[in-house]
């Protein structure tokens, strides 16, 4: 069990890394050669150029040593933009995102305040573990939470009363911020000029027809039932070879501008190159002329593809986006049943265009179900699995019983500073590593079950990843803690006296989640904003590969904010705050940092590195909201559990009442506001489409809609060849399935 002095050993090291990390970025920032490693954002948006000048070492290091002083001026510069700006700058997911920890701010902000104030003194005042330290493993930050109580103790009415004010407190920032997201939401949505998402509905599982295709059964269908809205359709085409020869052509371009580039540095010499495999052997040749070569025939071999795509009906897949002439005509499809089959002609809104997900859009409906029931099954063993490395992180924690496993090691880890590295960093550090890999494994899930949307793909991992930090961090260090931890202890004791061991030590794991915040909301904020991989990328890839302008700009890689990984690691911190507020106020401190310091670093990424892939409106925000919900109800039933053992029996009941009372608030909340994100009224469609008319902006609509959703590898070709693969007439997709 991690004492006071493996906290604030634990605490020393990553202050210090930190503090390490913070002075290399500051120094890292303002040199010239980086300065696309970390001001990537303002590239993509034309706002900013290389760095130039005269002197070649300038070039390369900032020889202004003034700039050298100011190296914490990032924190006031991340907050110069307002909100409205930070919203035209970066959207409204990034904005939405930043107000999460803001949240946070606002929750345990006062509830640290009345925790340190009232609670710690109460639960210092019972000395109860004073007489159990000949049972337990013990320290003084034990001494600080509810588990210092005796049982029976009249103290416990005050716990109580926190946690209904705690309660009380949590939902009112809740209600608030829903609100305000919600409205933010709705504000941006119709601040928008007229997008092709906003009249377009995507529609699967088209039936097959006999002696039709599935273009002519889409408009047979559409104009029948939305005779007066509906517009044109573009079918999905299964592009799979079309798409390896335009990534092909892309490279031969890339090798075509690189030599071309060359010639222009040097004119009184022709670049040449061998034919061999990766122009290592072969005949010597021209290399520009080669290129060009190759390039003119990979281009009637993308022809002839384009036009046996087109032309074969075997390649139409069973999907198509669906356009409407209205807000309202879509808003009508997108959000009713089109047949009396009901996994037949299944509609919803369609992603924005770079939120599409095209290798899932003709999955079929019973393919969905089996895929989702075998992937659910998955995540449960995976769950499961990782009980085995998270119990081992816990004995870290615990070295007399590493002790007693492993003998040799005793001299090595009795030496006092060795011990409290072990024991106050150590066990953090490794639950970080083993979570590592994680998110990676379950997007790879979400993408097998089938969702549409980069969006919906991520949120999807966002959720299995939260299911997973609270069973196996927070559940599986709990159970770890008393189970293994204090064995011991539970083996010497009378079976009566299991349940007073298993309430004391359930908040001595207070210490680990104290280590695991420090190394993971300190020091691992301080690594998000120095970026040292994709700095090491950048350059090594600008040594040996960037051979074009286009390369440059695909070296410098800026990312986005990770939500599949982010947002649970966040809800983690919310559970960790919630629990603890009434049973180890110390830990609230730690939080506290962790919020303002991540809020202050990820809205320096937002403004000047992040380059979100899609746009959805903050439509993650009542997933979030579920969570801290769920987060809440834990939190009182623990304390139900806890006080139970410490044979508070007439003090417990009156715990009942809060959990139904949570529960209740969020189903309000929930029919009150997530409409706004599932849903679009029909009142607002109606008014944006009055609106619209009176400005002339619906004129061309036909025009704006006939290539909205055309495939990424068709954007590659110019105009002519888009008329003569007769893309516009057709309103062809393709998916490179």
């Amino acid at each position: 069990m991690a004492t006071l002095l493996d906290i604030s050993v634990s605490a020393l090291i990553n202050i210090v890394t930190a503090f390490a990390f913070l002075v290399a970025f500051a120094l890292l920032r303002i040199q010239p050669i980086n300065d696309r490693v970390y001001f990537p954002k303002w590239y993509f948006k034309a706002q900013r150029k290389d760095p130039v000048s005269t002197n070649f070492v300038a070039k390369f290091v900032n020889l202004n040593f003034k700039t050298y002083l100011t190296f914490l001026n990032w924190m006031p510069q991340a907050l110069q933009m307002s909100e409205s700006q930070l919203i035209q700058h970066a959207g409204l997911d990034s904005v939405a995102f930043l107000r999460i920890y803001l949240l946070g701010l606002k929750i345990f902000l006062p509830m640290m305040v009345l925790a340190l104030i009232v609670v710690v003194p109460v639960n210092v005042s019972g000395g109860t573990l004073f007489f159990l330290q000949k049972e337990l493993v013990l320290s003084n930050i034990d001494k600080l939470s509810i588990s210092n109580l005796p049982p029976k103790s009249y103290r416990f009415f005050v716990h109580i009363a926190l946690q209904y004010l705690f309660t009380f407190w949590t939902c009112f920032m809740l209600y608030k911020e829903y609100d305000t997201v919600a409205s933010m939401r709705l504000r941006f949505l119709a601040s928008q000029k007229s997008r092709a998402q906003q009249y377009t509905v995507l529609v699967r599982n088209v039936p097959y027809v006999s002696g039709q295709s599935i273009s002519d059964s889409v408009d047979k269908f559409f104009e029948k039932n939305h005779r007066n809205t509906y517009l044109c359709h573009q079918v999905v085409y299964n592009g799979y070879k079309l798409a390896k020869l335009v990534r092909k052509r892309d490279k031969l371009q890339n090798w075509l501008d690189y030599n071309q580039l060359k010639f222009e540095r040097k004119p009184a010499k022709r670049p040449k190159t061998k034919t061999g495999f990766l122009g290592l052997w072969g005949e010597r040749v021209d290399s520009i002329d080669y290129y060009n070569q190759q390039l003119e025939q990979l281009e009637k071999k993308m022809i002839m593809e384009r036009e046996r795509i087109l032309q074969d009906e075997k390649c139409m897949l069973p999907v198509s986006f669906v356009s409407f002439n209205s807000h309202w005509g879509a808003a009508v499809c997108a959000q009713t049943q089109q047949s009396r089959n009901p996994t037949l002609w299944l509609t919803s809104w369609a992603p924005e265009k770079r939120d599409v997900y095209w290798k899932n859009l003709a999955i079929p409906f019973v393919s969905l179900a089996i895929r989702k029931f075998l992937i659910g099954v998955a995540v449960f063993g995976l769950v499961f699995f990782y009980m085995i490395p998270v119990a081992f992180v816990q004995s870290l924690a615990n070295l007399e019983a590493l002790e007693k496993v492993a003998p040799f090691l005793r001299p090595v880890i009795e030496v006092k500073i060795i011990k409290s590295f072990l024991q106050g960093f150590l066990p953090g550090l490794a639950l970080k590593i083993f979570l590592w890999a994680l998110p990676l494994l379950l997007m790879l899930m979400s993408k097998i079950e089938g969702h549409v949307s980069f969006s919906k793909l991520e949120r999807r991992a966002a959720a299995k990843y939260y299911y997973f930090m609270l069973v196996n961090v927070f559940l599986g260090s709990i159970a770890t803690g008393t189970a293994f931890g204090q064995l011991d202890a539970f083996l010497h004791q009378p079976p009566s006296q299991i349940p007073r061991n298993i309430g004391v030590s359930i908040p001595m794991k207070a210490t680990f989640f104290i280590t695991y915040i420090m190394v993971d909301g300190w020091a691992g904020m301080a690594s998000e904003i120095l970026r040292l991989k994709p700095l090491i990328i950048f350059h090594l890839k600008n040594m040996f590969i960037v051979k074009t302008d286009r390369d440059r700009d695909r070296a410098m890689n800026p990312g986005s904010v990770d939500y599949p990984e982010t947002l649970p690691s966040l809800q983690l911190y919310f559970l960790l705050g919630l629990v603890y507020a009434v049973v180890t106020p110390i830990l609230l401190p730690f939080i506290i940092v962790f919020f303002l310091f991540a809020f202050l670093v990820y809205r320096h990424q937002i403004i000047n590195v992040y380059n979100q892939r899609y746009e959805s409106a903050a439509a993650f925000w009542p997933h979030l909201h579920s969570q801290i919900i769920a987060s809440l109800l834990i939190s009182q039933l623990l304390l139900m559990g806890l006080l139970s053992t410490k044979k508070a029996l007439s003090s417990t009941p009156i715990l009942i009442v809060l959990p139904v009372l949570t529960y209740a608030f969020h189903k309000y909340c929930k029919s009150r506001f997530e409409p706004a994100f599932n849903r679009y009224p029909l009142e607002e469609a109606t008014e944006r489409d009055e609106l619209e008319q009176t400005e002339g902006a619906g004129q061309n609509l036909r025009a704006y809609l006939a290539n909205a959703y055309l495939h990424p590898i068709f954007h590659s070709c110019d105009k002519a060849e888009l008329d003569e693969a007769n893309v516009e007439e057709t309103y062809a997709h393709v998916s490179d399935l």
